[in-house]
């Protein structure tokens, strides 16, 4: 950016107070206008939540959580495209938390029946039924829907708010608003006289907005090509505000201990850690122990010092002994049928295959973890996390220290990653409650890793048996049940203390709707009730079916005597050309021949997640001193990219974390607890293991889709499939190192 800005005098208050210095704009298109949550102060204009105008340039407010996923570059993108602002003049600043930044997009994805399978009605159906989330005060980044919600929703802010700065300028001028022209942060009249957005921000505040036409897509200079990104200074400058780097005068320092078998402790002992240099509180806080000290090492030396008894796991104490358990939940009567085409029950001729798959659990492990700072004063909150779900988190905090949601300022920072973990709210309120029992001074409250670790909310295991039987080269017949406990259940458990009624559609997702055309397919989800905690981990049930329904697919390939990508390709095609499409693609940027040379190895899969299909091919090599992947393709319909740059690092990250959990990704469970607790014994890929990576983005999806997590369910299996092609050796189990001598 040209030049970097600073917003330390801008007080960014919420309720009574003000933003300082400040003009806000933007229709806000929804049904009804949500309330707008930034006051003006005497002689401010704020006319909508995500646009403000200062002497500083112009301030976007973003509705989402930057956890390093670019959403606060595309976002600023959206409203600047309709607003003609120097991309230069440009600062972005996270939402606070408000019901105008409600998520429009997750109660949508509720809704029956397969996403590829939309028409233009059920699409809008979609639509309307997302904006009850305002009802629900539902703030939250995560299911790759930041685009999806705020497409539209920024670009209207975008646009009205360059319509009423030339409303404004006319009337300063005196001539016909029709004569102007905006371009660079700037009204133009025709005689060439040049007003700058700030210059009006005092005479548009009486001026109400205009509802206009958005631009149409041809004339954008901004969304559809690669955008400098707006945080990339603070971080490279060290200057980005994470949850781990806040300080503040007066400042201490704390970890808490928590029950690695989630139910709380029968008793402790703090003697020893008591008498600690530089300890100056353990606290009580009933399902573990929180350190205060001098500084964070300190602490967590101190906490690892307290000679803790905990109480019993309520689940099955082993790894073994989950497992038994989910396998057993596939003879119970299932949760969901969801896709029930033709008659599995029917006598098909042709070959017939049966397999068993089982992925293991896995926990987020984010690069930064579990961080929050806050400090209250009796009366008044102030926090800051790095957290994806923004008034859900600040009204949790408010209740725990006895405050109301108003009392609670809540900074949303940057994020060292978030992959569903920061949705979570335990974290934020733990540094809430420690800050209430030490009123006045400042806490950042930090995890250790092995905290982050064993403490997580993990990602299930899951068991899924399949039967299929193929004729004339092609897919006569598919069976499945995928047997796991629910994610979604647990959470919403958790979350709200209840459970929707109807069938867990999530639990079978990434098999149940896939754009298959098979005449006879049937895909039952079987809970599993255990009570291991659970959360949402990057794209949740397909991360976790995509593994073992399209490794079966490729069983299925082989077994026909098909060619595994025209297998796919002949499913496809006679269901959604989309996904067709972008197994053509794959197939043509990787030069997929079917045959590989002596040493190498080729796997293809496909997955349709979070309405984008992706097709993967993974090349792998046997190196006579392990097996590397040397190479991955990776082709995706969005419908619509708004940042090339952006949505190819997504589908390589999501690809990177489907490999890191693939090739060694397991948390197993000895008396009640997880045994994993550092990157030693949890590790992920690492650079010189990376394979080079070749991205193409098509766009004849008639609907956006999303770009955080649809790579990483085809990565998993395109990876297994590419080892099979190598050694013949069928993986149906996760992670691969117990069964390939991998290079880590």
């Amino acid at each position: 950016m040209g030049r970097v800005k600073t917003i330390a005098r801008r007080t960014f208050l919420i309720g009574s107070a003000a933003i300082v210095g400040g003009v806000a704009f933007g229709a806000y298109q929804i049904n009804k206008d949500a309330p707008n949550p930034l006051v003006p102060g005497p002689g401010e204009a704020t006319l909508n939540p995500f646009v403000l105008i200062n002497q500083d340039g112009v301030t976007l407010i973003a509705p989402r959580a930057e956890m390093g996923q670019g959403v606060q570059t595309t976002l600023a993108a959206l409203a600047a495209e309709e607003l003609d602002v120097a991309w230069d003049d440009i600062t972005v600043l996270h939402g606070p938390p408000a019901l105008a930044y409600y998520n429009s997009v997750f109660l949508g994805m509720a809704l029956p029946g397969a996403h590829y399978q939309d028409t233009p009605f059920k699409h809008s159906l979609r639509e309307q039924v997302g904006k009850v989330g305002k009802l629900l005060d539902m703030q939250a980044t995560g299911g790759s829907t930041s685009m999806k919600d705020f497409y539209d929703r920024m670009r209207h802010a975008g646009a009205s708010a360059r319509e009423a700065l030339k409303l404004a300028a006319a009337a300063r001028l005196g001539v016909d608003v029709a004569t102007l022209t905006t371009k660079d942060s700037a009204v133009i009249a025709a005689d060439g006289t040049t007003l700058a957005y700030w210059d009006l921000a005092e005479a548009v505040r009486d001026i109400t907005p205009p509802d206009v036409a958005l631009r149409d897509k041809a004339t954008w200079k901004y969304l559809g090509k690669p955008m400098p990104r707006v945080d990339m200074v603070a971080k490279v400058t060290g200057t980005a505000d994470f949850a781990t780097d806040k300080k503040l005068d007066g400042m201490k320092f704390a970890t808490v201990r928590m029950s690695p078998t989630r139910n709380g402790m029968v008793s402790y002992d703090d003697s020893f850690a008591q008498e600690m240099d530089g300890v100056e509180a353990i606290l009580d806080l009933g399902d573990g122990i929180a350190v205060v000290a001098t500084n964070t090492w300190l602490a967590i030396q101190a906490a690892e010092a307290v000679d803790i008894e905990w109480a019993p796991a309520t689940y099955p104490a082993n790894t073994q002994a989950l497992r038994a358990a989910i396998a057993a939940s596939l003879e119970d009567v299932p949760n969901s049928v969801i896709r029930d085409d033709g008659d599995v029950d029917v006598a098909v001729e042709g070959t017939e295959i049966t397999a068993e798959y089982y992925v293991p659990w896995l926990a987020h492990t984010t690069m930064e973890p579990m961080s929050a700072t806050a400090l209250f004063t009796g009366d008044a909150l102030e926090i800051w996390s790095g957290n994806q779900s923004p008034t859900a988190i600040r009204d949790a905090c408010a209740d725990a220290v006895g405050l109301t949601p108003e009392q609670v300022t809540l900074h949303t920072t940057f994020m060292g990653g978030g992959f569903g973990r920061r949705g979570e709210s335990d974290f934020s309120l733990q540094a809430a409650r420690i800050a209430a029992a030490m009123p006045g001074t400042p806490i950042r409250m930090t995890w250790s890793r092995e905290e982050d670790i064993r403490n997580d909310f993990f990602r299930p295991a899951a068991i899924a048996r399949f039967r299929g039987i193929v004729q004339d080269g092609k897919a006569a017949l598919l069976d499945g049940k995928v047997a796991a406990p629910s994610v979604f259940h647990n959470v919403s458990m958790r979350q709200t203390g209840a459970v929707p009624p109807g069938p867990d559609r999530l639990h079978v997702e990434g098999a149940a709707d896939q754009p298959y055309a098979i005449p006879n397919l049937r895909i039952a989800g079987h809970l599993t009730d255990i009570s291991v905690p659970l959360g949402f981990w990057r794209s949740v049930g397909a991360s976790i079916n995509g593994f073992m329904f399209d490794t079966f697919i490729d069983e299925m390939a082989h077994a026909a005597g098909t060619d595994p990508l025209q297998f796919r390709l002949d499913l496809a095609r006679a269901e959604h050309a989309p996904s067709a499409g972008v197994i053509e693609a794959v197939g043509e940027m990787s030069g997929w021949t079917g045959q590989t040379p002596e040493g190498i190895g080729r796997g293809i899969a496909f997955s349709f997640s979070f309405g984008t299909p992706v097709a993967e091919v993974v090349e792998v090599q046997d190196t006579g001193n392990g097996i590397k992947i040397n190479k991955c393709w990776i082709a995706a319909d969005l419908g619509t990219v708004l940042d090339p740059a952006i949505v190819e690092a997504q589908m390589t990250s999501g690809a990177i974390y489907g490999f890191s959990a693939a090739m060694q990704g397991e948390i197993t469970f000895r008396d009640g607890m997880a045994e994993q607790g550092n990157f030693y014994d949890y590790d992920a890929m690492r650079m010189h293991t990376a394979p080079e990576f070749d991205v193409r983005l098509l766009e004849n999806n008639p609907f956006m889709g999303g770009a955080g997590e649809p790579s990483t369910p085809p990565s998993m299996p395109a990876l297994g499939n590419a080892l099979f092609d190598l050694t013949g050796t069928r993986a149906r189990e996760l992670p691969l190192n117990k069964t390939f001598d991998l290079i880590l």
